[in-house]
């Protein structure tokens, strides 16, 4: 079912019910740092990206113990700071032939159409670290070796590597540990003009280093360089030492120094004995990346990404930031009614996420009681209807959708039934009543023992949508959009035709119950209808007799609610 063998979740759950001899299922109060619970997440390096976040992360194994076990890297996505997309690994260290492992802390960029993931590994001709350079045409990979060779082989310490483009087109690399080197990189991104510049390490540079002496550092700068520029000052943020680490910060008129120490911005705090910042603006806001080892069996080898929201202080620099649960402020809410991959969270309990038949990614190992919150929810006027993309080796479960907790108000339950196997996928449909203006939504999953059924996307319906169609008048051919009505329903999949009279339906962005035809007409050749998703291209029909009459049902009660509202508005308006 899945390639991750130890749930940390299941982890997560069992310490937060047994604090204080705590026996019900925790609800509202859980916090929303760190920002992925799935697996662990070390080494932040976000990037903005149009009107995205995207975050690279290093994955710290369960099964490290006493030294960094770390075989990939992992990409997830934002739009709105609170729920993030997980995109599985882009990068794996043996995606380098050259490589014999250690896929520790890399930062990706964009430039002239591809993107360029800058990263440490360990040589297996040298013995010893070294920085390669992988691309790709999509944010979220897959990235290739773009060499065949490191492309840093200085001996600088040759770890977590931070890239920068400055405004004049001319493009940074800064690296190190126990001192910072760069190159200036060349347009082509995978090669780089002149020698390695090898920073000064000066007390008035990097700040004097106190306490335990390793005999390596003679400042505080550690590891883990952050080029970043604001209001033409250039800033060089940076893990601190001695060890346990901290975050400080150097700046410079030049992106190429002299570098003046400028202090501490966040101090040591955790039960990890590294950090590792990253910092970007989004959407008029500034935020600080970084890691710490707050999830249960979290620790130095076990660290999780974390985010704060900040602002600068008046002079440039940067105020004191503190580790919170809290984490970053949403900005904007989630549109329900649009495909939303169920592993877009923004806190989970007991889920894990797996590679998907279909394509991307899907959530599984849900057993029962488990949940995921979705945080900002707006469902406007309300909402009459929810479909999910399931698939079941077992007798299934039931989806319960509830609000702002997950023992709040109940809003719907979709039956989920047995459909052959984990990646045999049918989508289900349940009649939702209740669900107006803006909530964190829980889907908390019910059933038997074991695991009961995979997720891989959800999607309500508007009080205000078209009534669907029995006939399946559907889209028209060759769209690839999927009808307005039919069984394309109101998405977007760009899958052809088909005929399924079930409630358990397969079209793109199928309402429930949605008949016959109408989804839409087959994408050209070179248009896929599914960014990133595990997207919906198997036609199946219902998985029982009972799934058939319930969604019907479903459907049914979903029009009449709707024409019922509908009727009272128009009177309301009549009796003004």
């Amino acid at each position: 079912m899945g390639t991750i063998t130890t749930s940390i979740q299941r982890k997560l759950v069992t310490a937060a019910l047994s604090i204080g001899g705590v026996t019900a299922l925790p609800s509202v109060a859980l916090a929303d740092n760190p920002i992925v619970q799935t697996v662990y997440t070390p080494d932040p390096a976000p990037m903005v990206y149009n009107d995205t976040v995207y975050l690279y992360t290093g994955h710290d194994e369960d099964s490290a113990t006493d030294w960094f076990g770390m075989n990939e890297w992992r990409v997830y996505s934002s739009k709105d700071m609170v729920n993030w997309t997980d995109h599985g690994s882009p990068l794996k260290y043996s995606d380098f032939s050259w490589a014999k492992g250690d896929a520790w802390a890399g930062q990706a960029i964009h430039r002239n159409g591809k993107f360029y993931y800058y990263v440490p590994v360990t040589s297996r001709s040298l013995n010893r670290m070294t920085i390669g350079v992988a691309v790709s045409d999509s944010p979220t990979g897959p990235f290739k070796d773009a060499l065949g060779k490191p492309l840093i082989t200085a001996n600088c310490g040759d770890i977590d590597p931070t890239v920068f483009i400055d405004d004049d087109g001319q493009a940074y690399l800064y690296w190190g540990n126990p001192s910072v080197c760069y190159v200036k990189l060349n347009e082509d991104m995978t090669s780089y003009q002149g020698d390695v510049v090898r920073v000064p390490m000066t007390a008035a540079s990097f700040g004097q280093r106190t306490g335990n002496d390793d005999g390596r550092h003679t400042t505080k700068y550690e590891e883990g360089p952050w080029l970043y520029k604001r209001a033409g000052l250039y800033y060089l943020v940076y893990a601190a030492g001695p060890i346990s680490e901290y975050i400080a910060y150097s700046t410079s008129s030049s992106p190429t120094g002299p570098w003046t120490y400028r202090g501490v911005i966040m101090p040591t705090e955790g039960t990890s004995f590294t950090n590792h910042s990253g910092v970007i603006d989004f959407k008029g806001n500034s935020y600080f990346f970084y890691h710490n080892g707050a999830l249960p069996g979290g620790g130095g080898y076990h660290r999780s990404t974390a985010v704060e929201q900040f602002t600068f202080n008046a002079d440039g620099t940067f105020p004191t930031i503190r580790m919170t649960q809290a984490g970053a402020p949403g900005v904007g809410n989630l549109n329900p009614y649009g495909m939303t991959e169920a592993e877009t969270i923004a806190w989970s309990s007991g889920v894990e996420t797996e590679a998907c038949s279909e394509g991307g990614m899907n959530v599984g190992m849900i057993e029962n009681g488990d949940y995921i919150k979705v945080k900002g929810v707006d469902f406007g006027t309300g909402a009459v209807s929810f479909d999910a993309r399931v698939a079941s080796a077992t007798s299934g479960g039931n989806i319960e959708l509830r609000l702002d907790s997950a023992t709040g108000t109940l809003v719907g339950t979709c039956m989920v039934q047995g459909t052959g196997g984990y990646q045999t996928w049918v989508t289900t449909s349940c009649a939702v009543d209740g669900a107006t203006g803006i909530h964190d939504l829980y889907l908390k999953f019910t059933g038997g023992s074991g695991f009961l059924f995979n997720v891989n996307w959800w999607k309500f319906t508007p009080l205000d949508a078209p009534d669907p169609d029995p006939t399946g008048t559907g889209g028209a051919p060759g769209t690839g959009e999927g009808g307005a009505t039919g069984s394309g329903g109101s998405g977007g999949g760009g899958t052809s035709s088909s005929s399924s009279s079930s409630a358990v339906t397969t079209g793109s962005g199928a309402t429930a119950g949605s008949g016959t035809g109408g989804a839409g007409g087959t994408p050209p050749d070179d248009a896929s209808g599914d960014e990133g998703g595990c997207a919906f291209r198997v036609d199946s029909g219902p998985s029982s007799p009972a799934g058939v009459l319930a969604a019907l049902f479903a459907l049914g009660a979903a029009v009449a609610r709707r024409r019922r509202a509908r009727g009272a508005g128009r009177s309301g308006a009549a009796a003004n």
